[in-house]
């Protein structure tokens, strides 16, 4: 167990140091989102040059990933007992 801590938990698995974390990623996110607008962005295609476009295009990817593995899961899951042996 961790020494130290009332509960017992690893500190990844206690509810107070997840939404820390939370936080953090968000002014992170928030602030280099900011920084954009303290330096010019020259894009290549045009829209790769709109304020947050960098943000949104990594979330957008982020959750297209999230729900091609879940589909991709869905069609290749295999029932519990698909290595047993009926022999």
């Amino acid at each position: 167990m961790n020494p130290g801590n009332g509960d017992g938990r690893h500190w990844l698995l206690r509810r107070r140091s997840i939404a820390l974390l939370w936080r953090v990623f968000v002014a992170i996110l928030a602030l280099v989102v900011l920084g954009q607008a303290l330096w010019e962005v020259h894009g290549y295609f045009g829209v790769d040059g709109w304020f947050g476009f960098n943000a949104v295009y990594g979330f957008v990817s982020c959750v297209a990933m999230i729900v091609f593995a879940r589909v991709l899961g869905w069609l290749l899951k295999r029932p519990d007992d698909y290595y047993r042996d009926d022999a």
